[in-house]
């Protein structure tokens, strides 16, 4: 286990060790969330490295990470445990084929830690080894307002309860970091009891800085090229813009193809690499993808 960054400097340098490289308001709020014991709430649009960041910080202290992924649907139950039925089941019939412990005695047996099967928050309530654990719950826009509701007590607190068993707290708070995709406003009470930051696509020299890091074998040329030609993606009418991790995938599909450079028929064959809806490609195929290349290089080369 390491310990906490004792400076913004210094948490910016944790994370760059993992390869994480951001900036300086990223990284504030990161170590103030850490510092603090405040939950951190990160907004922005899919691809923009929200989920990758608590890998990082999960990382760079020796932590477990604990994922929560969030889905339309989900409750409390299915976020923090449930029984197992199966072998209670067994239990029971094996109880009943024995002429075993009476219905009371059974009933106590079977609402035990030997037949709960513990689920991401309860996890992260529990003590973990290093520490405690980085709780991610990833796109928390994807569920409904009584799971919101219920995530802010349980944040508030950092404890849930088992109707069975009783209340279990964290020993030491877990490290949370919620991510949404702004498919829907997450409601104000949980963003209050967050540290906010709004996670937005890079800017130039910031997006060759994560290529180096994440794809440091592509060639310089290459690199500049990719992120310019992601960028000026950005800019287009698509229905979904491509993020960062787009940006890496499709440079490390030019490296598998030995690539030293963009071209038109290239672009053509790669571009399910950066876009992932069919009307999207269609718009760059022929004559558009050759004149947003020639657009690029020229803003390059006056660079």
């Amino acid at each position: 286990m390491f310990e906490i960054p004792a400076s913004i400097d210094a948490a910016q340098d944790a994370l760059a060790g993992q390869d994480y490289v951001c900036g300086r308001a990223l990284a504030t709020v990161a170590f103030l969330s850490m510092k603090l014991g405040r939950p951190l709430f990160l907004e922005g649009e899919a691809g923009t490295g929200k989920t990758e960041i608590a890998k990082a910080i999960a990382a760079a202290l020796g932590r477990k990470l604990i994922r929560l992924q969030c889905y339309e649907g989900l409750d409390a139950a299915s976020a923090v445990y449930e029984w197992n039925f199966a072998e209670q089941m067994i239990a029971i019939r094996t109880a009943e084929a024995t002429g075993g412990a009476d219905r009371d005695a059974l009933k106590t047996e079977l609402f035990t830690e030997d037949y709960l099967i513990s689920r991401p928050l309860l996890d992260a309530m529990r003590p973990q080894p290093g520490g405690a654990p980085v709780l991610l719950i990833d796109e928390i826009d994807r569920t409904d307002a009584p799971f919101e509701a219920f995530l802010l007590e349980a944040l508030s607190d950092f404890a849930v309860t088992i109707p069975e068993l009783g209340t279990i707290r964290a020993p030491e708070p877990p490290i949370v970091i919620l991510t949404s995709n702004r498919t829907r406003e997450v409601h104000d009470a949980l963003k209050r009891r967050c540290l906010y930051h709004w996670v937005d696509y890079p800017d130039f020299d910031r997006e060759i800085e994560i290529l180096h890091a994440r794809a440091p074998e592509a060639a310089e040329n290459l690199s500049r090229e990719v992120v310019a030609f992601v960028q000026a993606l950005r800019s287009e009418d698509l229905f979904k813009k491509p993020g960062v991790a787009e940006t890496i995938d499709w440079a490390k599909c030019l490296l598998a193809l030995d690539m030293i450079e963009l071209s038109p028929q290239v672009i053509a064959d790669t571009l399910g690499a950066i876009l992932k809806y069919q009307d999207d490609i269609q718009k760059l195929q022929g004559a558009e993808a050759t004149q947003l290349l020639d657009k690029v290089r020229a803003e390059l080369n006056a660079a």
